[in-house]
């Protein structure tokens, strides 16, 4: 016999703490909250730069791959993903970005009411605790704390001088009244720790008595009455159990396994469902396409000056300092992360409203991610078009739940998108070529000085182009007969289930994922609580 709740949230990621946080807070409303991995406790995953060490662990990360892209000649593109109490929120870059105004107002004019910057703001405050207090366009008392970098670096100083020398001025504050400029990222740290939305949310609720957390729990589908969501069935320690609710299931499992779970249900395009077998619940086309993701290029240097993290990692005197600053005073690199300091400008300005291109700059350099360092002094600069045209999809191969579905993210498949590719990495170049900057360039290692023309640049990117962990869409909210959820994230033609996640993005936002995916988990609590009043 399955234990009954008010609410069921599949999936502890960026939204899914703060749905089970919050509906928690009354004691009144019984909620689960079932996540596929493991419980968040390993010291990687609280240091700020863990965050090399769990983009690669098999234990945390989905480590999913997606299936061979033909606009990136073929490549399978790695796509690391968080599976523990927190998702992507406990092994992120830790940026604090919430994109531009004009993102929001276009999901209003899109025909999801409730959804424009005004509407969204609020809660952006309500989330945040601000290092810098409750001052315009920010909030000081919300559980995601968010903190300043503390220690200015020459090279972030170098790159934002360089920045403003081609015309993108400096900027203390990336999410105030216009993103524009170059400057550093806040990050959502506090005291030198990680602060992921299971620190935030999670932690102050752990002793709430009508909030069960259950972890190593794998959803393998929704329990249906009919068109109706009833509970969810999952697997536990190599058993199939079953848990059921009597108000909703919200599914916030991200852009790739919310849609996955939906398929598999029965809720998607009948054709996809027919051919696996599935008995189609309800035909809904538009489940799993409209993937969008951010491409990023990285663009790597030597540098003439042995400032960076390459010469602190690859020396054991930097690392015992490196060690002895953040156990001393919770500083240095060891509390920062990867990226610094960035910019947010306009590739091809003539085309562009507001800036269309992002920078992450790091003061270290590797052949990707999380990589080992270069044995030399070394920095990146990665590039990544902020309102890409392409679109892929989310399918699942087969009937099996544990199966990873296929992967297409159709990476630079538009004009535009390519053409911004190009105008990026030209963009990092000029900077890097910059009065301030040049002092600091030995050479630039990739794409190197023998790639000169935009068809080199273009051919580039596409061998060496990688997400930059922002895949979202694929269960879309709008209005029109593709779109999955209603501007409520109730799916639409289905009772008792809503979608809670990246995946209902209808546009993705000009910026880092993980500050929206909270707002619009915060913004769903008070849908959810209105819907359920006006039930009553």
């Amino acid at each position: 016999m399955s234990e009954q709740f008010d609410y069921i949230v599949v999936g502890a990621g960026s939204a899914g703490c703060v749905l089970a946080g919050r509906l928690s807070e009354d004691p009144a409303t019984r909620v689960l909250l079932l996540e596929a991995g493991p419980p968040d406790r390993s010291l990687w995953i609280h240091l700020p730069i863990g965050y090399g060490r769990t983009m690669w662990s098999d234990t945390y990360n989905w480590r999913f791959n997606t299936d061979p892209d033909p606009n990136m000649n073929g490549r399978r593109i790695y796509w690391p993903r968080g599976k523990t109490l927190g998702g992507s929120s406990s092994i992120n870059g830790l940026i604090y970005i919430r994109g531009q105004r004009e993102d929001y107002d276009h999901w209003a004019e899109l025909g999801n009411t409730g959804w424009g910057y005004d509407d969204v703001l609020p809660y952006f405050i309500k989330s945040e605790g601000n290092q810098r207090g409750a001052i315009p366009f920010h909030g000081s008392g919300g559980p995601l704390k968010v903190s300043d970098i503390g220690a200015r670096h020459e090279l972030i100083e170098a790159f934002i001088d360089g920045a403003g020398q081609i015309g993108v001025p400096r900027t203390d504050d990336f999410n105030g009244a216009q993103q524009e400029g170059a400057g550093y990222y806040q990050l959502t740290t506090h005291k030198g720790w990680r602060c992921s939305t299971a620190k935030a949310y999670l932690d102050p609720a752990r002793g709430r008595t009508n909030l069960r957390i259950e972890t190593d729990a794998f959803a393998a589908g929704l329990i249906m009455d009919g068109t109706r969501a009833v509970g969810v069935r999952y697997r536990q320690a190599g058993q199939m159990k079953e848990a059921r609710c009597k108000a909703e299931v919200l599914l916030a499992a991200g852009s790739i396994q919310s849609p996955q779970l939906l398929q598999l249900s029965g809720i998607g395009p009948r054709a996809l469902l027919e051919k696996h077998g599935i008995p189609v619940v309800l035909d809904a086309p538009g489940v799993g396409e409209n993937l969008q993701d951010h491409l990023q290029i990285r663009l790597s240097f030597e540098c003439t000056k042995p400032i960076t993290t390459n010469d602190q990692l690859n020396s054991i005197v930097g690392q015992a300092k490196l060690g002895l600053q953040w156990l001393l005073f919770r500083s240095g690199p060891l509390a920062v992360g990867i990226n610094q300091g960035g910019c947010f400008m306009r590739a091809l300005p003539s085309e562009a409203q507001t800036p269309d291109i992002q920078f992450h700059v790091a003061t270290l350099s590797a052949d990707m991610a999380g990589g080992k360092v270069h044995p030399y002094s070394g920095f990146t600069m990665s590039i990544c078009q902020l309102r890409p045209e392409s679109r892929g999809h989310i399918r699942i191969r087969g009937a099996d739940p544990f199966e990873p579905p296929e992967m297409q993210p159709n990476y630079l498949s538009t004009d535009l998108d390519r053409r911004t590719a190009v105008a990026g990495v030209k963009a990092a170049r000029a900077i890097a070529a910059s009065t301030a900057m040049r002092p600091y360039v030995k050479r630039e290692v990739k794409p190197g000085p023998q790639d000169t023309t935009d068809d080199a640049l273009l051919e580039f990117c596409r061998n060496n182009g990688a997400t930059i962990f922002h895949p979202t869409g694929t269960c879309r909210m709008g209005i029109d007969a593709l779109a999955v959820v209603d501007p409520r994230l109730r799916v639409n033609g289905v009772a008792g289930l809503r979608v809670v996640d990246c995946s209902v993005m209808p546009v993705l936002v000009s910026g880092n994922t993980n500050a929206p995916a909270v707002m619009m988990a915060e913004k769903a609590v008070d849908m959810i609580r209105a819907d359920a009043k006006n039930k009553r």
